[in-house]
């Protein structure tokens, strides 16, 4: 099993199906919190809705075609991590992530995103990683505005959110760009 550890407080954690019941508290309790930005979350209404989609995530990594893991904060999950498919002929991919609403304000996101940046430039050598968030999403894009990401421009009405467009904003990295911390 796929495991990476961020710093001595957090964890990266692939998903297996003993996960489902885990996995699935996390976003039933933060339904509300989560399904403003994140039109996949209503659709998950039991920890078996999950018996599909992990086996899939699990053959992307096996693949070497990205990942979707959980993120472990003093052992809890928190989160979760995504690195989107990978475009090897060009070297890039993107990177997706969501937070519980009681474990933010850690700096648990940014911390996560710049040690996985660290192995996917210095380790995989992707040259080029992107992150997209909705334009009104101030938390989401916070990291990687943080981190230095070039903001590259905005995808008017990107994104159907249940009942409305949202614009979206990429933002990417390059590997020349990225100061190894």
């Amino acid at each position: 099993m796929f495991s990476y550890k961020v710093d001595e407080e957090i964890w990266i954690e692939l998903f297996q199906i003993h996960h489902k019941e885990e996995l699935f508290d996390l976003i039933d309790t933060n339904r509300e919190h989560l399904r403003k930005w994140l039109v996949w979350v209503d659709k998950r209404k039991s920890p078996n809705d999950f018996e599909e989609i992990i086996p899939i995530w699990t053959r992307n990594y096996a693949d070497n075609n990205g990942f979707d893991a959980g993120i472990r904060y003093n052992g809890k999950l928190v989160g979760m991590i995504g690195l989107h498919y990978i475009d090897w002929k060009n070297s890039t991919t993107s990177i997706g992530y969501f937070l519980s609403e009681e474990a933010q304000g850690h700096g648990i996101i940014t911390r996560t995103v710049s040690s996985l940046l660290n192995y996917l430039f210095s380790t995989m050598k992707i040259n080029r990683v992107e992150i997209v968030c909705a334009v009104k999403n101030r938390k989401s894009r916070a990291i990687p505005e943080r981190l230095g990401f070039v903001k590259e421009g905005i995808k008017r009405d990107g994104q159907w959110l249940y009942d409305h467009y949202e614009d979206l904003v990429t933002y990417s990295m390059l590997s020349k760009e990225w100061n190894m911390e």
